[in-house]
């Protein structure tokens, strides 16, 4: 089940702020705390991630079907400039203002100073714009402020232009170039420019469908914005806006203020939301291409949320492609991200994607190509699908949520300075274990991190897929980093980074592994071999960082037998982050024998308490 009703949360800025201040590392910044103060408007452990697209939809007001069967009058209304003539019933003309008040079909072609409004209440009123130019000075330029549902289709080969005023009154009721206070679908193979000089470009204060077309939409604040769902299903449409790109914004109605895309293309560049929904996001098919708030290279505001794709439930990506580019998080959710068989980039000046609660990862790629942190959650679990993160903090960071004090025996997960060997309780004498999870059951997950690359600040499990971490090089982060029980029990892991913070499974793991501190560094593009007793090679590892601590595990590694690590020889065949799919000695040189689940001993300054 999910939370579907948002609930403000009833805690101060003040206390999130210091709570999140204390989880945080020493490269975290009070910018990002109060970025975290400014969510947790839903009880994000209520919202169950593992729903596909079909399941979310269903609970959801069920989006209008374009147009009707009332047949009402056909005519045409020509624009003349500063006024129009027409002979169908229903329309009247009065100076620069053509007035519709009756269900029907309407051609409008010509050039109009001036505005059409519909008040047909309860009606369908389709307008079919071939070769129409409206511009108002004083309000929208095409306002259907009684409708049931407004239907403007674009004639096949047109081109039709609607621009409004340069400023509306705070409290307009009609803020848009194109509005409807009803239903309101965008069909037809012509092309539409919008303008909106005063407020919003295109917008409906019930659901907002745009099923075919060509629409270039630039908006002094919001692109496309329907109060109850913006649905698009085709056609190819692009927007500059103000403010958020594409806005659904309801949080009052439990099955509305939603975005689903399940066909056509969809550009935004946006200085706010790239997409904003107040509780759904869900894509199935198309191609989503965001740019918010100048991209990853800028700073992320306080003032303004610049973020990608932003839902204030769940997420689900589980088709098409998603393009994102956002000072903010890339990808965030209050509640829960599904990723489910979409192929997604993003880059990130903050977060790459961030879950209050769960993020679930069933397929598809996701493709991280610059974040602060790369992947955040509360719960993150992994089970299929092809995940590269690159960041220059975490890479996954298992955070958020309640914390406890865990201070039993871990068995082996600390090595370094004051931990030989391993064994003991948390590092520091108590780590700080909450209600986190970072969970891999399958799929092939790559991270390239300057910071911890695995983190939870809980707890951490490996049962199948393949894991590389390319780790940070200072003393100050691990390639792992997890606060509570770090077991692995199937899959490949292979971690390599820093000696200064190094953290393995636990001891009474189901799968063996094994942690080398080395001497001295291995520099980057070194080959590095694993081999066991009798000199087979179990693993092949090309560093593309200055590396001094490797762990490594396999099914072909057994606990208490012995292992040895070598530099030189040869790489072969597909590689995955580094880890080859094979490999040969050829004149490696041996710099370690280690045996599989004993922690590395001595070098290190033991791990830090707490972390974000």
């Amino acid at each position: 089940m999910r939370l579907r009703k948002k609930v403000l949360a009833a805690v101060s800025s003040l206390v999130l702020a210091t709570a999140v201040l204390a989880g945080c590392s020493s490269g975290d910044t009070a910018t990002q705390a109060t970025q975290v103060a400014a969510t947790s408007t839903v009880d994000a452990s209520t919202v169950d991630g593992t729903q596909d697209a079909a399941a979310v939809l269903a609970a959801n007001k069920e989006v209008h079907t374009a147009g009707s069967d009332e047949a009402g009058t056909t005519g045409t209304i020509t624009l003349t400039g500063d006024s129009a003539t027409s002979t169908a019933e229903g329309v009247t003309v009065d100076g620069s203002t053509v007035t519709i008040t009756a269900a029907g079909t309407y051609t409008v072609s010509g050039k109009l100073a001036g505005q059409i409004v519909v008040t047909a209440p309860d009606a369908t009123v389709t307008l079919i714009l071939d070769g129409a130019e409206i511009t108002s000075s004083t309000s929208a330029a095409i306002a259907a402020t009684e409708v049931k549902e407004l239907v403007v289709q674009l004639a096949d080969g047109s081109t039709n232009t609607l621009a409004d005023t340069s400023s509306y009154a705070e409290d307009a009721d009609v803020n848009a170039a194109l509005f409807s206070a009803g239903d309101l679908t965008v069909t037809g193979d012509g092309k539409l420019t919008v303008t909106g000089n005063g407020n919003d470009g295109i917008a409906s204060k019930d659901g907002l469908l745009v099923d075919s077309g060509t629409i270039t939409v630039t908006a002094k604040d919001d692109g496309l914005r329907g109060k109850d769902y913006v649905a698009v299903t085709g056609g190819t449409i692009t927007v500059t806006a103000g403010g958020d790109g594409v806005k659904a914004d309801n949080d009052e109605d439990a099955d509305s203020g939603y975005v689903s895309v399940s066909g056509g293309t969809v550009t935004v560049t946006s200085e706010g939301d790239g997409v904003d929904a107040a509780t759904d996001i869900v894509v199935t098919k198309g191609t989503l291409s965001i740019t918010a708030g100048g991209g990853h290279s800028v700073k992320p505001s306080d003032d303004t949320s610049a973020k990608g794709l932003k839902s204030g439930v769940i997420t689900v990506l589980e088709g098409g492609t998603a393009t994102v580019d956002s000072s903010d998080d890339a990808v965030h959710s209050d509640g829960a991200v599904h990723f489910n068989g979409a192929k997604v980039t993003v880059a990130s000046g903050d977060d790459g994607v961030h879950a209050e609660g769960q993020q679930i990862i069933d397929g598809g790629s996701l493709e991280v190509t610059a974040a602060v942190e790369g992947l955040e959650a509360a719960d993150f679990v992994l089970n299929d699908g092809t995940v590269h993160v690159v960041s220059s903090d975490d890479g996954i960071n298992g955070a958020g949520g309640t914390t406890t004090t865990d201070t039993a025996d871990q068995g082996g997960q600390q090595g370094g300075g004051g931990f030989p060997g391993g064994g003991g309780g948390p590092g520091g004498g108590g780590e700080t274990v909450g209600d986190f999870s970072v969970v891999v059951n399958g799929g092939s997950l790559v991270i390239d991190s300057e910071g911890d690359g695995l983190d939870s600040n809980g707890t951490a499990s490996i049962t199948g897929g393949t894991v590389v971490v390319n780790g940070p090089e200072g003393n100050g982060n691990g390639a792992l980093d997890v606060n509570g029980t770090f077991t692995i029990s199937g899959g490949t892991l292979l971690a390599a980074g820093s000696s200064g913070m190094v953290v393995t499974p636990a001891t009474d793991s189901a799968q063996g592994w094994i942690s080398a501190t080395l001497d001295s560094a291995i520099a980057a593009g070194t080959t590095v071999q694993i081999t066991d007793s009798d000199g087979a090679v179990v693993a092949t590892y090309v560093t593309s960082k200055s590396v001094q601590n490797i762990t490594f595990s396999s099914s072909k590694i057994t606990s208490g037998e012995s292992y040895t690590i070598h530099t030189g020889g040869t790489a072969t065949g597909a590689s995955t982050g580094g880890l080859a799919a094979s490999g040969s000695l050829g004149s490696a040189t041996q710099v370690a024998t280690v045996t599989a689940g004993q922690a590395p001993a001595g070098g290190g300054m033991g791990r830090r308490g707490g972390g974000r």
